[in-house]
């Protein structure tokens, strides 16, 4: 329950901020151009609210019900349906009456402002956080790969090198990079040391999506010899806590059921490849009993990633980089939404709030607000009626022909855009719940 509520508290806030800067957004521009806007509210003040103050013509509020949250402008059909206006000529304080390109930045104001929250954030993060990454040298063991992959031509152990001839900044970017960047060839360095290019097929991302194997790469973390049982055959062969165990009798290991398998080689030795201190050595290990105990015990540990940290200036490049990327990667991801494995990924609050780390994390934090802003901003931009995006269609649509759409039409598509959201809204939280039950 303490999770729960710490994700759920973290999700509230998160889309609090959001919001209310996105509603800014619409709020300022509508004010500036002389719009009249009566209301502006955090969540959505139905079935009641928990705070409301007019200040001058506007009511500011926090409704109950969280999902989103809005600003009523005078004289524009949005989601409030209040189409009273329509049948009077338009006032000068009416959004209808403003020129096109002043409706346009109005409707245009939210979702560039959670744009640019987006890239700030990432900004400040790599300022004050820099980034952690994983890098070549850091994974000693390499990735265990999928089926998939073996079949498109890498191997378990493989470490990444570059993409389309570039470095890679950072190994665990490769699931990601193949899913949605349409790369065509990768340079891995085998576990033998061997390099090689892996030629990738045009449609590895829908394999990916349709096999089920999104995490194709997965690091394998290092064998680590946490103790060392003093008068056993380890500790004579010079074993010692924190050697990394890479081969037992010539197998690389990935795991403790590759240990043991390739333990009982020899019926009297074991050689161990060990990995210390960034060198390998070999040793060998006589068995002195029929249980062929030696006296070490290991555990599973990722080895320790790579801290970089950027200064002021630098930090704007790579946050901006980092903004663009995160922004392009979620657009590339929805040329699966229309398929059978797109649509089972759908998630709503429950799929949300469980990005957000278990116990408080700043820096996660603001990472995942991060992200969400790019992905509202995004998502509002779809040309859906209901939407920004709507809203902005039919503007265009008015600027290039100097024709504006028939109130009675915006409404109706108003109203069909709405049910279509909420059918959505209800199928992704559904997914959620069922998930949870499974």
């Amino acid at each position: 329950m303490e999770v729960f509520l710490i994700k759920a508290f973290q999700l509230l806030l998160s889309l609090a901020i959001l919001v209310v800067l996105h509603e800014f957004g619409h709020y300022i521009p509508a004010k500036l151009f002389g719009c009249r806007v009566e209301k502006f509210y955090l969540f959505i003040d139905w079935p009641f609210t928990f705070f409301k103050k007019k200040i001058g013509e506007t009511e500011f509020g926090i409704g109950a019900l969280p999902l989103g949250g809005y600003v009523k402008i005078s004289g524009i059909v949005d989601e409030s349906f209040d189409t009273d206006h329509t049948s009077s000529e338009p006032k000068e304080w009416e959004f209808r009456s403003k020129p096109a390109w002043q409706r346009l930045i109005i409707l245009l104001g939210g979702v560039t402002v959670n744009f640019i929250v987006g890239f700030l954030l990432y900004m400040m993060i790599m300022f004050v956080w820099g980034k952690t990454v994983y890098t070549e040298e850091n994974l000693n063991s390499g990735f265990k790969v999928s089926e998939l992959m073996k079949e498109v031509g890498f191997s378990d152990g493989d470490k990444i090198l570059t993409v389309d001839g570039k470095e890679i900044v950072d190994q665990f970017d490769i699931n990601k990079m193949l899913f949605t960047r349409g790369l065509t060839e990768v340079q891995v360095i085998s576990e033998d040391g061997g390099r090689k290019i892996v030629n990738i097929p045009e449609n590895i991302g829908t394999r990916m999506m349709e096999s089920g194997q999104m995490l194709s790469f997965i690091p394998v973390p290092d064998l680590v010899i946490d103790s060392v049982v003093s008068g056993l055959p380890a500790s004579y062969a010079g074993l010692a806590k924190g050697d990394i165990i890479s081969r037992v009798n010539g197998s690389k290991i990935y795991e403790m059921d590759d240990f043991d398998s390739n333990k009982s080689v020899n019926a009297d030795y074991m050689d161990l490849e060990i990995l210390r201190n960034g060198s390998l050595f070999d040793v060998t290990i006589p068995f002195d009993s029929e249980d062929k105990v030696i006296g070490i015990n290991i555990m599973n540990q990722m080895s320790k990633p790579t801290k970089l940290n950027y200064g002021f200036f630098e930090s704007i490049q790579v946050g901006f980089d980092y903004g663009y990327w995160t922004l392009y990667d979620y657009v590339a991801q929805f040329q699966y939404i229309a398929t059978k494995a797109g649509v089972s990924q759908l998630g709503g609050f429950g799929t949300i709030g469980g990005i957000f780390p278990a116990a408080w994390d700043w820096q996660r934090f603001w990472e995942t607000t991060a992200l969400l802003s790019i992905i509202l901003a995004f998502m509002n931009l779809l040309p859906i009626p209901a939407l920004d995006g709507g809203h902005v269609m039919f503007v265009l649509y008015e600027m290039v022909s100097g024709r504006k759409p028939n109130e009675k039409f915006m409404e109706y598509a108003t109203y069909i855009g709405l049910i279509l959201l909420l059918g959505l809204f209800v199928y992704a939280n559904g997914m959620d719940v069922a998930r949870a039950i499974n």
